[in-house]
C-alpha cells in the first residue's frame, strides 16, 4: 500500500521510528533506529504487513533493505521480526555471500535462526538474492544509491525480463557513460548491448 513515508522523525524507541507526516504519526518498526535523528526529515521506505491479529509498518533506511527484507519473509519459517533482526547486522554483501555459498554457520549467527532455517533461506533465495545483491549493492562499483535514478530502473527492468546479474554488470559499465535521459532509453540500450 505504501512505497516509503517522507516526513519528520519525532520520536525513537529500541525498535521502532516514529514519523510525522503532515501531523500523522506513523510508528514504523526498523531494524536499527538509531541511524535515525531525532527532529530530522527522513524518507523511510515501508512495508504494511497485515495478519489475523495485528497490522504493522516495518520500515528501511534505502530501497535495497526492503528489496531484501521481502525476500527474507518469502521463505518459510522467516517472520518480518527475524527479517529485521538479520538486516540489523547491516552487511547484506556478507548476507548474499553467504547464501551465495551455502555458508549456514553465517547464518546461524542471527537470532532465531538455526540451521534448518539456514538452510531453507539457501534453498529458497540461492540465485535470487545474487541476481538482486549484485546490482543493486555492489559487486559493481555503482550501487543504486549512484544518483542516476533512470540507470537504475532501467536495469531493474532489464532484472525483471531475466537477465542475470553478471550479464547486467556486464554492460552497466557501459551505460554509465551514456548520457540518457529515461529509464527506457538505458533499457532499450540495455537490451542492444545484451543481443548482440
Amino acid at each position: 500500500m505504501f512505497e516509503y513515508l517522507n516526513g519528520v522523525i519525532t520520536y525513537i524507541d529500541p525498535t521502532y521510528v516514529v514519523v510525522d507526516v503532515n501531523g500523522v504519526g506513523y510508528k514504523v518498526q526498523v531494524a536499527n533506529p538509531y541511524r535515525y535523528q531525532q527532529n530530522e526529515n527522513a524518507k523511510v521506505y515501508v512495508e504494511q504487513i497485515v495478519r489475523d491479529n495485528e497490522q504493522a509498518l516495518y520500515g528501511f533506511y534505502d530501497i535495497n533493505e526492503k528489496r531484501i527484507f521481502l525476500h527474507l519473509i518469502s521463505v518459510s519459517g522467516i517472520g518480518p521480526k527475524s527479517a529485521l533482526a538479520i538486516l540489523a547486522g547491516q552487511d547484506l554483501n556478507g548476507l548474499i555471500t553467504a547464501i551465495e555459498n551455502n555458508d549456514v554457520k553465517f547464518l546461524t549467527r542471527f537470532p532465531k535462526i538455526g540451521k534448518k532455517t539456514a538452510q531453507q533461506i539457501i534453498l529458497d533465495l540461492g540465485g535470487k538474492m545474487s541476481a538482486q545483491g549484485q546490482m543493486v549493492l555492489g559487486e559493481d562499483p555503482t550501487p543504486l544509491s549512484s544518483g542516476n535514478q533512470e540507470l537504475e530502473d532501467g536495469m531493474l527492468a532489464l532484472e525483471s525480463l531475466g537477465y542475470t546479474a553478471r550479464d547486467i554488470g556486464r554492460i552497466k559499465p557501459k551505460l554509465q557513460k551514456e548520457n540518457l535521459d529515461t529509464a527506457d532509453a538505458y533499457l532499450r540500450a540495455g537490451l542492444r548491448l545484451l543481443t548482440k
